[in-house]
């Protein structure tokens, strides 16, 4: 089983950035389709943006143009850049895979929008 460990979460003022990092245990080499997700309170888990191993991108709507997702296979980490931040981003954020069975939900990251 391949265990996920996300960083990178803090507070932040509106329109700032934050670069948030998932480490897998393990080779991601393999792994078709990662995303990270996020879960605001009260509301449900959502994708917010997939990277393929062939490098195509896909983002929710809520966050097209100002998040960045890539992946370094070589050392097993996922990356999102977040810019131009705004409260309604505040949320945990989650990575995992994409349109298989999940891996073990990590603990996730906290991200905090807020003047």
């Amino acid at each position: 089983q391949v265990q996920l460990v996300e960083s990178g979460g803090g507070l932040v003022q509106p329109g700032g950035s934050l670069r948030l990092s998932c480490a897998a245990s393990r080779s991601i080499f393999s792994v078709y389709a990662l995303g990270w997700y996020r879960q605001a309170p009260g509301k449900q888990r959502e994708l917010v943006a997939r990277g393929t191993s062939g490098g195509s991108t896909n983002y929710a709507d809520s966050v097209k143009g100002r998040f960045t997702i890539s992946r370094d296979n070589a050392k097993n980490m996922v990356y999102l850049q977040m810019n131009s931040l705004k409260p309604e981003d505040t949320a945990i954020y989650y990575c995992n895979t994409v349109f298989t069975v999940p891996y073990s939900w990590g603990q996730g990251t906290q991200v905090t929008v807020s003047s």
